[in-house]
């Protein structure tokens, strides 16, 4: 592959370029090279037309092609402007991000000043998650929220950025065989749960067939069970935060947001944000919430089930033997449906997910 000589870096040092693309541009003219030159490095025709077009952000995995082959350093290319020109975008006061835990966890630059350093330390981290308009998109009224009135934008935010700056790290496949058959792919998620590590082979699992699940704690204002996204490069995102540490909650969450991945998330629809605590609102949640039940237990199996009637935890344990879940799926549905939270709490396996995690 050919690399850009000194020569002509010294001609147009790098600072100089005001952003990403810029830097591509010119070495592709320094060094004679074409678009179909760039797709070993950035994906397809597609894209490679998209990122110079400058609607489409670069991914960490491009860039470390395009540093790799181009030898455009790394400050260059992930130097993007984080919102286009002649996008509106609602004024944000910077200062009402949730600056001291997005520090304390990582999620920014402790800068001893967050305050005052507020909107380059929140800039980039909107610019870790390759999105050359990533504001703009999560500040659309269009998007779908089944969220709590008390939702705080400014912390739904952050922790969207953060999970999709999780995800832009991470090299994916492309989304190609979960959408040959998303019904089969929800069934055989459902099916990983009796394992001890389930969650962790679910998530690996979704990332080798095109969709990233990425895990981050809920901060305090957001009432947020999970999201669906997606990445600079057109890969579904799963935003999962755990609120409640159980295995029947981790299941049921993970497949009505990867019903959203499978059949809402096209570019009309924005993202979705769920407190699954609430009423589903909207076609599209009522459709995510049948999704991931009949993915779990089939209707037709739960109705016609000896658990259905006798409400015992023998009963319950049969059934998700019969078919092949984790039992505390079969005891969140009985007390979903009694509207009691009291019962069987034993089956739930309270207390030991986010430990697979490590959050």
């Amino acid at each position: 592959m050919t690399t850009v000589n000194d020569e002509n870096a010294t001609q147009h040092p790098e600072q100089e370029f005001q952003d990403a693309v810029e830097a591509i541009k010119f070495y592709m003219e320094s060094q004679g090279l074409t678009q179909k030159d760039l797709v070993p490095m950035i994906g397809s025709r597609s894209k490679v037309s998209e990122v110079l077009s400058g609607t489409r952000g670069i991914t960490m995995s491009m860039a470390r092609a395009l540093h790799q082959h181009l030898g455009i350093s790394a400050d260059v290319l992930l130097k993007e402007p984080v919102v286009g020109s002649g996008e509106p975008v609602p004024e944000i006061d910077w200062r009402r991000f949730p600056l001291s835990e997005m520090a304390k966890r990582g999620w920014i630059r402790d800068s001893g000043d967050l305050r005052g350093n507020a909107e380059e330390l929140v800039s980039e981290l909107m610019r870790k998650t390759g999105h050359r308009r990533v504001a703009a998109a999560l500040y659309r009224k269009n998007d779908q929220h089944r969220a709590n009135a008390k939702t705080n934008p400014y912390a739904l935010n952050a922790w969207c950025w953060q999970i999709l700056a999780q995800a832009n790290e991470k090299d994916r496949v492309q989304a190609v065989r979960c959408f040959e058959n998303p019904v089969e792919l929800m069934s055989e998620v459902a099916k990983l749960s009796p394992a001890i590590d389930g969650p962790l082979r679910a998530v690996d699992f979704l990332a080798q067939n095109g969709i990233a699940v990425e895990i981050a704690r809920h901060l305090p204002g957001t009432h947020l069970d999970g999201a669906a996204m997606k990445s600079a490069d057109g890969i579904p995102v799963i935003g999962l935060t755990l609120r409640y540490d159980r295995v029947d909650h981790f299941w049921y969450t993970l497949e009505h947001e990867l019903a959203h991945a499978l059949y809402h998330l096209d570019d009309n629809s924005g993202s979705f944000f769920d407190d699954l605590g609430l009423d589903s609102v909207g076609d599209k949640e009522k459709d995510a919430d049948n999704r991931a039940r009949e993915s779990l237990i089939p209707t037709d199996i739960w109705i016609s089930s000896e658990v259905s009637t006798k409400r015992s935890p023998m009963a319950a344990i049969g059934l998700a033997h019969e078919l092949g879940i984790h039992p505390a799926i079969v005891a969140g549905r009985v007390r979903y449906e009694e509207q009691d939270y009291r019962r069987w709490s034993q089956l739930l396996g309270s207390g030991t997910v986010r430990d697979l995690f490590g959050v």
